[in-house]
């Protein structure tokens, strides 16, 4: 399984952008797809995840009521729409994909990983 993010960019402080996550390979294999996030000198933290089955969701508290995670199955592919972005929202976003889950948070839980995408968000 192959994870390639891509969106991130610059942008002011209040904007706006729009991450994608395409999957190839075995995409059967992926029912968990879920973003992190992580800064410099800070470690990985979850951002908010998917399922396939079904479709729920489960965001941080950091990131809900900005943030809105989607997902075109025929496509493969996953986004992150992010808004209302402020400057503690930069970091290098990666996005990540497993079989199986217990829980959305855990970085342990994910078998497959994207490059990372930055995003830099002004004040």
């Amino acid at each position: 399984v192959q994870l390639q993010a891509s969106g991130g960019g610059l942008v002011q402080a209040g904007g706006s952008l729009k991450l994608s996550c395409a999957v190839s390979g075995r995409t059967f294999v992926v029912n968990y797809m879920a973003w992190f996030r992580q800064a410099p000198g800070k470690e990985r933290e979850f951002v908010v995840g998917i399922s396939r089955p079904g479709g729920s969701t489960y965001y941080a508290d950091s990131v809900r009521g900005r943030f809105t995670i989607s997902r075109d199955n025929v496509k493969n592919t996953v986004f992150l729409q992010m808004n209302s972005l402020k400057p503690e929202d930069t970091a290098v976003y990666y996005c990540a994909a497993t079989r199986t889950i217990g829980t959305f948070v855990p970085t342990t839980n994910y078998a497959y990983w994207g490059q990372g995408t930055q995003v830099t968000v002004s004040s």
